[in-house]
């Protein structure tokens, strides 16, 4: 790689995930060094406008105590292919969280491209965010999970919730399938509390998920690599809500994270041998955070899920868990810009004859 490299941020997009996104890329440009990057951060609105974020690039150059909180998708309209064709090398970091970012679809685009960026690919993108197929895969796989149930909208009728109640009992977790950050999100106590889950989880995808509630700990594990991927320390979330919801991640900041995680003898070397596998079994590459519950007396470790594009501030679980590893934020940014100029090269290699 030259001294220099064009690292192009795509943050925003037209996700429920929005704002979740603005606030990591402030942090990941933060992180940058300017003397290997140039930044050129690039907005993505809620109606899905490509814009030259002004603001953030202004900012950029008076350093970073002169960042704001999080990054407006605001500037001039732009189009995404001469962006994207600039001269010199390049690479997106797509911090695109949720549908039309996360999904496969930027991954998509940016294989088009045919520029480097950071994170798994389009089939590894698509599965790992569409909740119900990733289970599929990974049961398939013989991976651990908690007991669940996916319906397609069309599949839902007014005898659905009880029906989950009977299969799964009470407590459940009602999900949109393509989510995240918790987004939807509903704990179901009750035969109607199920139909009313349902109702609010249908407003973001037309896939459902339901799960078992798991009386299990939180425990997370970061992955990065490629060919080679290897495990961070396990963390743990102790939600300081009823469960780890989108006001626990991101506005009251109740959740207590524990870095490395307290686990018995062996369960730490499990837990990170079963994240390499997922991470494999599911095709990702670059990085990914593999999520767990784990019932100590129990099944064990239970796959919960796996997030491709994973929360990315500094007291984000991801870079956390890598810094408690050995390997600080801004190593961990140029590592993973050495992995997606790794991964195009190997792909062109293949695409190319």
């Amino acid at each position: 790689m030259s001294p220099r490299t064009r690292l192009v941020v795509l943050f925003g997009g037209r996700s429920a995930e929005h704002d979740v996104s603005r606030v990591t890329a402030r942090h990941v440009c933060a992180a940058a060094d300017p003397d290997r990057y140039e930044v050129v951060p690039i907005g993505i609105t809620r109606t899905g406008q490509w814009v030259l974020a002004e603001g953030a690039a202004k900012a950029l150059l008076e350093g970073p105590a002169a960042l704001p909180d999080a990054f407006d998708a605001e500037g001039p309209a732009i189009e995404p292919a001469p962006v994207l064709a600039a001269d010199g090398p390049t690479v997106v970091l797509p911090l695109l969280h949720g549908p039309l970012g996360e999904d496969g679809t930027v991954q998509g685009l940016l294989e088009l491209a045919d520029v480097p960026y950071v994170g798994s690919g389009v089939l590894a993108s698509a599965v790992a965010m569409d909740k119900a197929m990733a289970k599929q895969v990974l049961a398939a796989g013989g991976f651990p999970q908690a007991r669940w149930l996916a319906f397609a909208e069309h599949e839902i009728g007014p005898g659905t919730p009880a029906e989950i109640a009977a299969t799964l009992g009470l407590p459940v977790f009602v999900k949109p399938a393509n989510m995240g950050s918790s987004v939807g999100v509903t704990k179901a106590k009750s035969v109607e509390a199920v139909r009313e889950a349902l109702a609010v989880a249908l407003r973001y995808d037309e896939t459902i998920v339901v799960e078992e509630a798991v009386a299990g700990r939180e425990i997370e594990v970061a992955v990065l690599g490629n060919d080679s991927p290897r495990a961070s320390v396990p963390g743990e979330i102790v939600p300081g809500n009823e469960f780890y919801d989108y006001d626990d991640k991101y506005v009251t900041d109740g959740a207590r994270l524990i870095v490395p995680a307290v686990l018995p003898a062996g369960a730490a070397d499990e837990v990170r041998k079963l994240a390499v596998s997922v991470f494999r079994a599911l095709r990702c590459s670059g990085m990914a955070r593999v999520d767990f519950f784990y019932e100590e007396t129990g099944r064990g470790f239970l796959v919960n899920e796996v997030n491709t594009i994973p929360g990315f501030t500094p007291i984000s679980m991801y870079p956390k868990l890598w810094a408690a590893s050995g390997l600080p934020y801004p190593a961990l940014l140029d590592e993973l810009v050495r992995l997606a100029v790794e991964r195009h090269h190997r792909h062109r290699r293949t695409t190319d004859r």
